[in-house]
């Protein structure tokens, strides 16, 4: 499973992604996609393609011609969306140029973008299977367009923003094919209820063995996207990511500043690759009194219970010296650089 992120730059303006781009590697991100809005842009592709380390996605819309002039470029994948990308001949012209120079293609079925609704007047009333049967009709039968054109090097994507219509056309697309899957909840929304909602969507999927590549969209900053994608995966056990931070919600006891130094400890942890890669698979715990601490983060393999402004370091289950609360996340990522796996 490889997570997969979008540039909110414009691809034209190639110092600029490109600089987005390592920020996102930086976070993890396995995958990029970038907007081709137009021939200027698609030009752009290999000068950016050459200055970054991970796969790059073309995304196109409307015009066949901007996916064979990324595919010249370099781009490692092109992305298409069959309700707007034009007739068979169109589609042969980005098959060639794709099987040609070995990049695949990725079917990108949007629930807002259906050919089924490109003559439809108003708001469709039609329950969840029905999306999800017209989703899949229409990927099924972009995908029998490239297999008759000897074009097999293909990923799928369906895509709502709901669970129910994206769980179900999911589904019922792994039922009928075995062509692999990027999975996502387009227009999630903004961080707490994107987040929620990608979680429970894309969660029950992966639980379901569904999906090869994901992506979480939220409207935020794309490193959000990263990391929150790398949480549903480590939640749902399929990857590690950095270390398994726990910590209490505080109450009325808590005389320490947990909150804080969470946020702090994150922020050491999650924008420093080697921290991170050191922390990868432990269990920190950062608890907010010695009431309940010290036994909630035994599990732990090591962590904080805080005091009246200090804390008690914790390690296998074990109590040990009093740590000032300012010296908390220094103390934590110091043992995080001492630890041997």
């Amino acid at each position: 499973m490889r997570v997969q992120s979008m540039c909110n730059t414009d691809t034209r303006d190639a110092e600029t992604t490109v600089n987005q781009i390592k920020q996102l590697e930086n976070a993890g991100c396995e995958i990029i996609r970038v907007a081709v809005p137009d021939m200027q842009a698609a030009e752009n592709i290999g000068n950016i393609r050459k200055q970054i380390s991970i796969p790059l996605v073309a995304d196109i819309h409307f015009d066949w011609r901007l996916a064979v002039e990324a595919v010249r470029q370099g781009a490692d994948k092109i992305r298409i969306n069959p309700g707007n990308i034009g007739d068979r001949e169109k589609v042969r012209s980005v098959a060639e140029a794709c099987k040609a120079l070995g990049v695949p293609i990725r079917i990108g079925v949007n629930a807002g973008s259906l050919r089924a609704l490109q003559s439809f007047k108003g708001k469709p009333d039609w329950p969840a299977e029905k999306w999800s049967e017209t989703m899949v009709s229409e990927a099924l039968g972009e995908v029998a367009v490239l297999e008759e054109l000897g074009f097999r090097d293909i990923l799928v994507s369906l895509k709502a923003d709901d669970i129910a219509r994206t769980g179900s056309a999911c589904r019922l697309f792994a039922q009928k094919s075995d062509v692999p899957q990027h999975i996502g909840i387009t227009e999630a929304g903004s961080f707490m209820p994107g987040l929620v909602k990608s979680a429970l969507g894309l969660g029950s999927l992966l639980a379901e063995g569904i999906g090869d590549t994901i992506r979480v969209s939220l409207t935020e900053e794309p490193v959000l996207q990263v990391r929150a994608a790398y949480e549903i995966l480590k939640a749902a056990g399929l990857r590690e990511f950095g270390p398994d931070i726990i910590s209490c919600p505080t109450c009325g006891r808590c005389q320490v500043d947990v909150r804080g130094a969470v946020r702090k400890l994150e922020e050491a942890i999650f924008t420093n690759p080697e921290l991170r890669e050191k922390a990868r698979g432990l269990k920190i715990a950062v608890m907010g009194c010695v009431v309940n601490g010290p036994g909630e983060a035994r599990d732990a393999d090591f962590g904080i219970a805080g005091g009246r402004g200090v804390g008690v370091w914790i390690e296998n289950g074990e109590t040990g010296r009093q740590i000032p609360q300012d010296e908390w996340v220094a103390a934590i990522t110091d043992k995080i650089l001492r630890s041997v796996k």
